[in-house]
């Protein structure tokens, strides 16, 4: 497949809420007037950034993996987003890749934040997820994880990298740098959605989702503080065309994650 449309949601959430989310959500996708093969939520959409998983976290099937399914299949689309999850006594920030026949990845967050204590709740993952996907192998992340260049290195020849957040506003100009960088670095689209709004701690977000392409320029216009859902397509013959005419990712350095 030569082009994968992407469909980014940019939104407040409603606190602790996950049927408020749900229901917020299910009224946004209904809303996406032309087809899309992915659709991107944020970081902990049920419920926002929350430390409380011991009230709100769900079992791995869960119902917001049924509702994620659902969507999937009536939209025939793959969907996107993180939420807490209790698995055997531990709790988890997992993302889940859901694809239209129901079947999914799943991604537990390898960087906790520590500033927000979030190591002292959840347990974190060791293993990146790379799925493969109508042609395209795409490899999503979880906020946090931005941060650490080594963790997010396309050592899989990945096409696109996303990562999802609660990303706050007093740091977001390290959002901003950082997408663009893991973009160039690892000559693959990325696709950075954020949240706005203020959460239950009193944290404001202000967005600025965006997508670069593999050389780092932005393929959405600026100014994205605001409630959108937009969906562009990527184009998999400029990744090609490139990777072919730079060779760059032909001189990363070998290294193995332990």
């Amino acid at each position: 497949m030569d082009k994968l449309k992407v469909t980014l949601i940019q939104t407040s959430l409603f606190w602790e809420n996950p049927n408020a989310n749900r229901e917020h959500f299910r009224t946004l996708i209904d809303g996406i007037s032309e087809t899309t093969d992915l659709i991107v939520l944020p970081e902990m959409f049920t419920t926002g950034f929350s430390m409380n998983a011991r009230e709100f976290a769900e079992p791995v099937e869960g119902p917001t993996l049924l509702w994620m399914k659902n969507i999937a299949a009536e939209k025939d689309t793959a969907i996107t987003g993180s939420l807490m999850v209790q698995e055997e006594g531990k709790f988890y920030n997992r993302l889940y890749f859901v694809f239209p026949d129901g079947s999914y990845g799943m991604y537990d967050k390898r960087h906790a934040f520590t500033l927000a204590g979030e190591q002292k709740v959840y347990t974190v993952g060791n293993e990146k997820l790379v799925v493969e996907y109508k042609g395209w192998k795409i490899c999503p992340l979880i906020c946090y994880d931005l941060r650490f260049p080594v963790w997010s290195r396309n050592t899989e020849g990945y096409d696109v990298l996303i990562y999802i957040a609660n990303w706050p506003s007093k740091r977001v100009n390290a959002w901003d740098a950082l997408l663009k960088a893991r973009a160039i670095e690892n000559m693959a689209y990325c696709v950075g959605l954020n949240r706005i709004g203020t959460d239950g701690n009193g944290h404001p977000y202000i967005g600025h989702s965006m997508v670069y392409d593999v050389l780092g320029e932005k393929l959405l216009n600026n100014g994205w503080e605001n409630d959108f859902v937009v969906t562009l397509a990527l184009d998999k013959a400029h990744i090609q065309d490139q990777r072919d005419q730079l060779q760059f990712l032909n001189d990363r350095d070998k290294f193995t994650l332990k």
